[in-house]
Order: structure tokens, then C-alpha cells, then sequence
């Protein structure tokens, strides 16, 4: 068994549903101190609601700088008796490592520690910082977590140059796939003002739902953007639609659309609203008289260009697996949307995401100590990379 597999099936058997983080940040700094990081770990969050954080640092703060981020915290299991084992005992079947959090994303964090562990032992004197984000709260609401060490650090100026965070980003092999960005997440409620009244007299009433369906249509039916060569086109789609008191001969009195923009580089937040308002008010809605209109924007897209970190970790991969990684910014969010705020280039990379979530959540065996072995060589590649052009100026 390696010191990576090891560490995943320790991290594993620490039951950290959100925002629990069950002990799994003291092992790790148990791990991190002995190298020379120095480790500040933090809580945040209500009473009901403890989010615990960690920041480590190796280095000074004045070089250039690489961090690790990621996530503790794993997703309630579910029903235990639809799990072939308990999620929460590392399990081997069949090649595969079993357990909630296998893949999702506590082979990676063990993967980033043993990779540091081993490439400090050879490179003592990297020209490199290294730091760790991780938080116990990334499944969870994410209001207490990775956002508010980001905050903490632009506050005091921390120098960041490239992050890597561990999602689980493969497909099939580990490194086929990284994801060089994300892209920005809008929500809104839309509630549209009618007059309730009897279904036989709709003279005495206004039905809300009338009002608001030839706008929802012209919503559904327009082209956002066109994307570009990373994202892919802006998207508009309604998860939740509600009207009426069930009663059958009852015009409703109000009409609630809660509906979701995905959105890439190519829009803004503030261009998407103008944009809704503009088409409401084409369909005589109008802002405070016909409808009232709640937006939250929970996340802006991010996008890292072939650089010295999508290089290096492009490299790495090819080192490691032979494998042509493909650049992606499909799925959903993750943290790298608030890192991406302070820190000039972030990827994701980490082991096959088929499972996660899931029932019988598992990594398999063989795709564990690639990943660590292409996180040792990212380092190996960074150092070379700062090497060179410290080199080039003198």
C-alpha cells in the first residue's frame, strides 16, 4: 500500500459530511508541519453551522507561489442500506477504492500531501512557495469557507500566482481531462403580479400566468452569446414554476419563475439583466408595477489561458500518463470561482468524477498514485519554469 493510498483511506474513514470536518485538516497538518508549513487553522460560520478552514504556507511570501485547494467535506451518504459497504470504512473491490469522498475529493487531497512530502525531500530549496486552501465547507452553502480565506488573504496582500484545485475533473483515466475555467452561475426569482379572481369571470381578474408566458418564451428562446473558444454559449432554463392555490376554478393571484443563467466570459450579470428587463418590458411587464425581480449571483466565470500553469500541468500529465490532456470549463462551480478573485491562474485536476455523489462513491486503485506523481511533477515543472526565467534576466 503507498503513503497515497494510505492517507485517502485515513481521510476517508473520517465521517466529514458538510460542514463537518471530522478530523480530517489536524491529520493533514499533522502531515504539512514537517515540511516547514506553516499552518493557521480557523472557523467561521453560526453556532449551527461551524465551517473549520485551513491556509499553510512554505515559503517566505515573496516567491512564486503555488496552491493546493480543495475541500474536506463530502455529501451525505444517503440511504446506508443502498451502499454495498459502509461509506465511511475504505473498502477494495474489484480494483477500486470504495467510500464517500474516494473521489470527491480526498484521494486528491492525499495525492497533493504525499506529492509535497516527496518533493521536498529531493528539492529542499525549490524556488517555489507552496501554500494549502482547503475548507470544510465547499458542499455545503460554501458562505464560510474557501470565500472568506480569500478574503483574509487579498486583506493582507498574500502573493498567489497559480492554484490547483483537486476536483475530481477526469473522465475516463485520470488526466484526461483538466478544467481551465468555470463558468459563472446567476439565479432569479421573478415574481409576476395578477389579480386573483373566480376562472368563469377572467374579465375581474388578471392571470399572472398569461402576463409572463409569451415573455418566458422569448426568454427560452434567445441566443445569450455565442461563447468562444473555452466556454461554451451563455444558457437560460427554468428549474421552478409555480402558480395558483390547486383549486381548479381559481385564477391565480401571482406567479413565481425561479430560473438559472450559466454564463461564460463572453456576458456579464449586468448585461443579462438588462437584457431579461429589456424583454419583460417588450411584453409590458414592468419592474415594481407587474413583477418583482430577485437575482443572486453566486458564482462569475473564470478562465486560465495556455500559461505556466496550464503548461505545467498539461506537462505533467504527459510525463506521468502519456496522456494529451483536454482543456474543459464544462460541469458545474467549485471554489476556483472565488480563488480565481486573488490568484492569476487556477486550474482543476483531479481523479475520474463518474461516481461522485453517487451510491457506492469510489476511485479506482490505479488512477490514485498517477495523480500524485503528476502533482510532484507540476512542482518539478514550476521550479524549472521560475528557474528559467530568473535565469533569462540576469
Amino acid at each position: 500500500m503507498t503513503a497515497t493510498l494510505r492517507l485517502t483511506e485515513q481521510l476517508i474513514s473520517l465521517p466529514s459530511v458538510t460542514p463537518d470536518d471530522a478530523g480530517c485538516l489536524p491529520v493533514i497538518v499533522e502531515r504539512l508541519r514537517p515540511l516547514g508549513f506553516e499552518c493557521d487553522v480557523s472557523q467561521s460560520g453560526p453556532d449551527d453551522f461551524r465551517v473549520t478552514n485551513l491556509w499553510a504556507r512554505r515559503g517566505s511570501g515573496q516567491r512564486p507561489t503555488l496552491i493546493f485547494a480543495g475541500h474536506t467535506d463530502v455529501v451525505p451518504t444517503g440511504p446506508l442500506t443502498a451502499w454495498t459497504s459502509d461509506p465511511f470504512v475504505p473498502t477494495h473491490r474489484e480494483g477500486k477504492l470504495f467510500g464517500r469522498g474516494a473521489s470527491d475529493m480526498k484521494a486528491s487531497l492525499a495525492a497533493m500531501v504525499v506529492a509535497c512530502e516527496e518533493f521536498f525531500a529531493e528539492h529542499p530549496d525549490a524556488p517555489i512557495d507552496v501554500a494549502f486552501l482547503l475548507t470544510s465547507d465547499e458542499e455545503g452553502p460554501a458562505n464560510d469557507g474557501t470565500v472568506v480565506v480569500c478574503e483574509a488573504l487579498k486583506a493582507r496582500g498574500e502573493r498567489l500566482d497559480w492554484c490547483i484545485v483537486g476536483e475530481p475533473t477526469s473522465v475516463e483515466r485520470t488526466g484526461d481531462m483538466i478544467k481551465n475555467g468555470r463558468r459563472g452561475s446567476m439565479g432569479c426569482k421573478l415574481t409576476v403580479k395578477g389579480i386573483q379572481g373566480h376562472i368563469a369571470y377572467p374579465h375581474l381578474a388578471r392571470n399572472p400566468v398569461h402576463m409572463a408566458a409569451p415573455a418566458l418564451a422569448e426568454l427560452a428562446a434567445t441566443e445569450w452569446d455565442k461563447g468562444n473558444e473555452f466556454f461554451p454559449p451563455t444558457t437560460w432554463q427554468i428549474s421552478n414554476i409555480h402558480a395558483g392555490t390547486g383549486a381548479t376554478n381559481v385564477i391565480p393571484g401571482s406567479l413565481e419563475v425561479i430560473f438559472n443563467f450559466r454564463f461564460c466570459t463572453e456576458s456579464t450579470p449586468e448585461g443579462l439583466q438588462g437584457r431579461v428587463a429589456d424583454i419583460l418590458a417588450s411584453h409590458d411587464l414592468h419592474a415594481g408595477e407587474d413583477y418583482d425581480i430577485e437575482w443572486t449571483v453566486s458564482g462569475l466565470p473564470f478562465l486560465t489561458g495556455r500559461g505556466t500553469l496550464v503548461n505545467a500541468v498539461s506537462m505533467a500529465i504527459a510525463e506521468v500518463t502519456g496522456i494529451d490532456t483536454e482543456l474543459s470549463t464544462s460541469g458545474g462551480t467549485s471554489d476556483g470561482r472565488f480563488i480565481a478573485r486573488i490568484c492569476p491562474e487556477v486550474v482543476e485536476f483531479g481523479p475520474p468524477n463518474a461516481t461522485i455523489h453517487k451510491i457506492d462513491e469510489h476511485v479506482c486503485l490505479n488512477d490514485i498514485e498517477p495523480l500524485k506523481n503528476a502533482y510532484r511533477q507540476v512542482l518539478v515543472n514550476l521550479s524549472e519554469a521560475v528557474n528559467a526565467a530568473e535565469a533569462e534576466q540576469a
